[in-house]
């Protein structure tokens, strides 16, 4: 299991509390700013409080945003476990938005384990070490007889113990160890990790407890909505103000012109995308009032540079770039004389999938209190917001009003769903501006239509492929053309061939290209960016080929790995063959590949590999005369090293399959003019309960470098259920959403 060591620039000290506890802290020397804290996925130095009250309660201090993945639990877990604590005695709390403490605060990417496992690990190991060496002292014993379990250091050779409380007071005054004076459990000896462990907060959830953005109540506090553009980038130039006005429960309404400062970003894949767009602000008594009198906005809209991006003119002009060809060199192989040859079986196919949103189940929101700086005080600012920088909203404030960061006060709440639109604060920056014009703290909520329609979509985009089959069956050749899209001739997030996941670009005889079209429409991170896509076009096109082989597709898919080659210098970036063929078997075992099915029933596979993790996923489909489908079984092979919570873990790879089966069945967004044409639940689906299918998940518990689950088992869904179909119905589906083939999930 890795054993890195924390970057030096972070140490750990102790301090004591009120009541004799041991409070121990790993902190940054001075502020880490964003370039030395690294990337998302390279910083390393979030980190967690640790208190241990003299009543023996635990405390452990949750620094990551949660969303639902469940982090709020696994990586306390991970301390208490090298302290040798009971899980029983720990109490979660979050931890405050403090990046000097803190240093990045984030969740994204399916980072969050990967980045933090190794830290976690010595937070708790250097509170087990002094624990040890403060009964070490009180017993007059070597600390080389003493274990930490079950919140007590226990004298192997005696029985005597005493409790982690009442070690405390000790505790603190003991040094501080070094890195390289750590010990860590062996996993056999592990009590807590690995173990299904309910949320910590699931009690709260389930009782309507648990505070979420739209939940935050101010003192003096009013309500306000927002009414952007139809078109992306247009701009209000008046509306129905003295209407708006007069009607009950307003208070104020208002133009807010853009500004692209409030954009700026340290991180670089989020730079511009929170600028703030302009439009009509509504500021009221609750919510209801101003929602009513947006309804009632009469807006006249400059739209001199607004967006007049149309689907269907994408779908025409990727066709015409599919056909022509050309297109840049991703990758290049000698494959042309496979192609020519007579005796090989050659086959193209022409995929599409569309634009979607992230329809969180809360939405957009946040509550700010700006308040001016009298006389020669400098302005403040306060700020609720549910996100997954929230640090990230100082920056907001400082581009925007001029606040220093030093002045801005951050509280992260929980979220209602983040799949990557709660990395971008456009609407944070809504609030802040209203707030300041209004002059009192405002609650900003969006309606389901400006969820949708403002929403950093997921790309939509085509791929043509070409493929030749040896008479023997074997792959000769692959020529993939991707067609995606772009702003200002930069490929926009999720567009484009990645080239370190299972893509064409992985194989040797493979030649890969890639054309883009310019657009205007916003498009963000969505759940496994990129990869949910090129999963649906590439597992499904090989697939194709094993028909067109003549052959099985798990032997089919397993001759691609080749020989099982492992990666050198535990580079957990780059596909695992050998790890890949162990979930491709496991996932055939535990789904009876091969079995008899009933007539208008079939399976089908996918494998995946995308954010360091190998998963497999074989799908049992059931489809009528009508194109009525039912997904019965999906079955699921993980590998995503050592599992900390099976029960979370379990709850991300279910939740996946049910977000990845209700995006591919019916949604998609489509955009006219420039106007997108989706704004509720009514036109854009999703899934309900009743289709829900029976999600059987497997993990392989390896030894590599734990890895994060939020995403990765979302790709190899729509692909499992295309080839699935393709198996009960002879017909093969080549686009999502399949309400747009005819299918009806049920």
């Amino acid at each position: 299991m890795s054993n890195r060591k924390i970057n030096r620039r972070a140490f750990l000290k102790a301090s004591a509390l009120a009541g004799g506890g041991l409070m121990l802290e790993l902190s940054l020397p001075r502020f880490a700013s964003a370039e030395e804290l690294g990337t998302l996925v390279g910083s390393k130095e979030l980190n967690a409080y640790i208190q241990i009250a003299s009543d023996g309660q635990i405390t452990i201090y949750s620094a990551t945003p949660e969303m639902g993945q469940g982090i709020k639990t696994t990586l306390p877990m991970v301390i208490a476990e090298e302290m040798g604590a009971r899980w029983e005695d720990v109490k979660v709390l979050n931890a405050p938005i403090d990046a000097k403490k803190f240093g990045l605060q984030g969740a994204g990417g399916s980072t969050s384990v990967p980045r933090l496992f190794d830290t976690m690990r010595q937070m708790g190991a250097s509170a087990r070490f002094m624990l040890i060496g403060a009964a070490a002292e009180t017993m007059e014993v070597d600390r080389g007889r003493l274990e930490a379990r079950d919140s007590k250091v226990v004298d192997a050779d005696t029985g005597q113990s005493l409790t982690f409380g009442q070690l405390a007071a000790a505790a603190v005054r003991q040094p501080v160890p070094e890195p390289e004076m750590l010990s860590y459990k062996d996993p056999k000896s592990y009590t807590i990790i690995g173990k299904a462990i309910s949320g910590v907060d699931n009690l709260v959830i389930a009782t309507g407890r648990s505070e979420f953005g739209i939940d935050i109540d101010v003192p003096g506090m009013k309500y306000a909505s927002y009414t952007r553009c139809p078109r992306h980038g247009g701009r209000a130039v008046s509306f129905n103000e003295a209407e708006i006005k007069r009607l009950p429960g307003v208070t104020d309404a208002f133009i807010v012109d853009p500004d692209p400062r409030s954009g700026k970003a340290s991180m670089a894949f989020l730079s511009g995308l929170a600028a703030l767009q302009g439009g009509v602000a509504i500021v009221g008594d609750d919510t209801w009032s101003v929602f009513d009198a947006k309804s009632k906005l009469k807006v006249k809209w400059d739209e001199s540079g607004a967006s007049t991006d149309d689907w269907q003119e994408m779908v025409e002009e990727g066709k015409r770039i599919a056909r022509a060809g050309g297109g840049d060199v991703k990758k290049d192989a000698d494959i042309d004389a496979a192609f020519t040859d007579k005796q090989n079986k050659v086959h193209e196919a022409f995929y599409q999938f569309p634009y979607v949103a992230h329809v969180c189940m809360e939405p957009m929101n946040c509550t700010v209190d700006f308040r001016p700086g009298k006389n020669g005080a400098p302005d403040t600012l306060e700020v609720w917001v549910p996100s997954q920088f929230p640090g990230q909203v100082r920056e907001v404030a400082a581009n925007l009003l001029g606040v220093d960061p030093a002045n801005v006060t951050v509280h992260g709440t929980r979220m209602g769903g983040g799949f990557g639109r709660r990395a971008v604060h456009d609407f944070a920056a809504e609030a802040m501006s209203i707030s300041k014009r209004a002059g009192m703290p405002v609650k900003l909520t969006w309606t389901r239509p400006d969820d949708i329609h403002n929403d950093f979509f997921r790309v939509g985009g085509f791929e043509n492929l070409r493929g030749a089959i040896t008479p023997e069956g074997k792959l000769a050749a692959l020529d993939q053309h991707y067609i995606g899209f772009s702003k200002a001739g930069k490929p926009v997030i999720g567009s484009g061939i990645a080239g370190n996941e299972f893509t064409m670009t992985a194989m040797s005889n493979a030649r890969v290209r890639q054309s883009m079209m310019d657009i205007v429409t916003p498009c963000g991170a969505w759940r496994a960016p990129g990869s949910n896509t090129n999963a649906f076009v590439e597992q499904s096109f090989l697939h194709e080929l094993a028909e067109l082989a003549g052959r099985d597709h798990v032997e089919f898919l397993l001759e691609l790995m080749g020989e099982r080659r492992w990666v050198v210098d535990g580079n957990v970036n780059v596909i695992n063959t050998g790890r890949a063929i162990d979930v491709i078997k496991l996932a055939a075992q535990k789904a009876g590949w091969g079995k008899r099915m009933p007539k208008g029933s079939g399976q089908g596979l996918a494998f995946y590999f995308c954010h360091a993790a190998h998963i497999a996923e074989i799908a049992e489909v059931s489809v009528d005369a009508d194109k009525k489908f039912r997904v019965n079984r999906i079955t699921v092979a993980v590998d995503v090293g050592p599992i900390i919570n099976l029960s979370g873990a379990i709850n991300q790879v279910q939740g996946a399959v049910i977000d990845g089966l209700s995006t591919m069945a019916g949604q998609q967004i489509t955009m006219s003019g420039g106007v997108i044409q989706q704004d509720n639940f009514d036109d854009y689906k999703v899934m309900r309960i009743a289709a829900a299918p029976e999600i059987d998940v497997h993990f392989i518990q390896s030894d590599y470098a734990p890895t994060g689950l939020g995403e990765p088992a979302l790709p190899p869904l729509a692909p499992a259920v295309t080839n699935a179909i393709y198996a009960a119905t002879g017909q093969r589906i080549r686009s999502m959403p399949l309400s747009g083939e005819g299918y009806v999930l049920t």
